[in-house]
């Protein structure tokens, strides 16, 4: 089958043995199903190897997080089309084939995610992808039906097969090709935005990126890190800032991390008052590990900025996000302003 499907598990054997048999039930006829164990202490592989022995088994041999994880482990995939789907998704009956199509369809589009909608209140989009992922100008990742924190309900407004500027690492398919030509994911940012960081690179050396929401999964979240832990504020604010210094034009590079700052200094600032020092302290964390960086990440700028070949920008909003959520009360996708 020229299709994988790679589940990345760490420590998630409750999940795995609730959700697997989903996947398999759904997905076997049209794919490969592989488990890649990314060091977990639970018995995870042991449940593969003993109750699922159709599953294919990977162990890799460090936990390097989510980037570096499925960096490993798909060293050995030997796929034309490579489906990396989250441990706690539930998937659904017809679910794999709209996401092929679209690939078999049309060469120019790199990778695709389904419609993610919230396994505890499916009439919701979900937080890690919904109907398709965007960014605004300063780098502030929101979707069709997610800005920010607000969620909206699935009414069938986001039903449109469309161009998008990043597809969720929760369950995207891609192009094993175009994967491996980029070197898969920054292995800097060990978890968050990895995704689009991949998907940003791959559109500046010339693809496109789809939502195909005639496939519908259900998304659990927060199953490594809790959206309250401020490890995760960390990963957010510091891997939003190695996204954005490795795929902005020079052009527009010192003026947006300028811009970057100080919203950065705001967001501590209110963090500081709602949420307690330790997520202040993770977004100044955040900072001095990328100014403490920088030599190493401007040597991966270069390596990022010689394979473009234009800067892509098509479904980036103009504007920002943060004034048009915080100070105009826009919390609907459909409701943004000046958009792309």
């Amino acid at each position: 089958m020229k299709t994988a499907v790679v589940i990345l598990n760490y420590n998630t054997r409750k999940l795995l043995d609730e959700l697997l048999p989903i996947v398999i039930a759904h997905s076997q006829h049209a794919a490969r199903i592989i488990v890649a164990d990314n060091c977990s202490p639970d018995d995870s592989v042991q449940l593969i190897k003993t109750k699922y022995p159709q599953v294919e088994l990977i162990v890799n041999e460090s936990n390097g997080g989510f980037a570096k994880g499925y960096n490993d482990c798909l060293k050995y995939v030997n796929a034309e089309y490579i489906l990396l789907l989250n441990s706690d998704v539930e998937v659904t009956e017809n679910w794999i084939e709209p996401l092929i199509n679209i690939l078999d369809n049309d060469s120019t589009v790199a990778g695709v995610q389904p419609k993610i909608k919230a396994y505890q209140n499916k009439k919701n989009f979900e937080f890690a992808g919904a109907s398709g992922g965007f960014i605004d100008k300063y780098g502030f990742p929101f979707c069709r039906g997610r800005i920010f924190d607000s969620l909206e309900t699935d009414n069938g407004q986001y039903n449109d097969s469309r161009e998008v500027f990043w597809t969720t690492g929760a369950c995207m398919l891609i192009r094993k090709k175009i994967f491996d030509e980029h070197r898969g994911f920054d292995e800097d940012f060990f978890a968050h935005m990895e995704e689009i960081d991949l998907c940003w690179r791959i559109q500046n050396a010339g693809y496109r990126l789809m939502v195909e929401p005639a496939s519908i999964v259900y998304h659990i979240g927060g199953g490594t890190l809790d959206a309250a832990s401020p490890q995760k504020t960390f990963y957010n604010f510091r891997n939003n800032l190695l996204m954005l210094h490795k795929n902005l034009p020079s052009s527009k590079l010192y003026y947006i991390l300028f811009i970057k700052l100080i919203l950065d200094g705001i967001a501590a600032l209110r963090f500081l008052a709602i949420n307690g020092v330790p997520h202040f302290m993770a977004v100044f964390n955040a900072h001095i590990y990328f100014y403490n960086n920088l030599k190493h990440r401007n040597q991966i700028r270069k390596s990022a900025q010689e394979k473009a070949v234009r800067y892509y920008e098509k479904n980036i909003y103009k504007g920002s996000l943060v004034v048009q959520y915080f100070l105009m009360k826009r919390k609907i996708f459909s409701e943004l302003k000046n958009k792309f």
